[in-house]
């Protein structure tokens, strides 16, 4: 966990990304939807950022959007799977 500021998530549909910009460096996670599934795709931090808490923040932005939309979730990047495991809250969201 972080315990720097408040760090803005913005979605940026027009991207098919969530991100999140610190100190002039962007983090973010991208995705794609296809009907009513929304597969995450890649998430990326740069060096600059890691240790902050970022690739939390834009997954628990991402998953909270999801399930505000009703959208099944496709983990198809490692660390949204790694933390939907660790965080079985987010697991009904998982599409079958």
């Amino acid at each position: 966990m972080s315990n720097s500021p408040e760090i803005p998530v913005r979605h940026v549909p027009a991207g098919n990304c969530y991100r999140a910009v610190v100190d002039g460096h962007e983090s973010r996670l991208d995705y794609v939807i296809s009907g009513q599934q929304i597969t995450f795709t890649h998430t990326f931090v740069p060096p600059e950022l890691r240790g902050r808490g970022l690739a939390e923040k834009l997954v628990r932005a991402a998953l909270a959007d999801a399930r505000t939309k009703h959208l099944q979730v496709v983990p198809a990047c490692s660390y949204v799977a790694a933390f939907i495991e660790r965080h079985r809250e987010y697991g009904d969201l998982v599409s079958p």
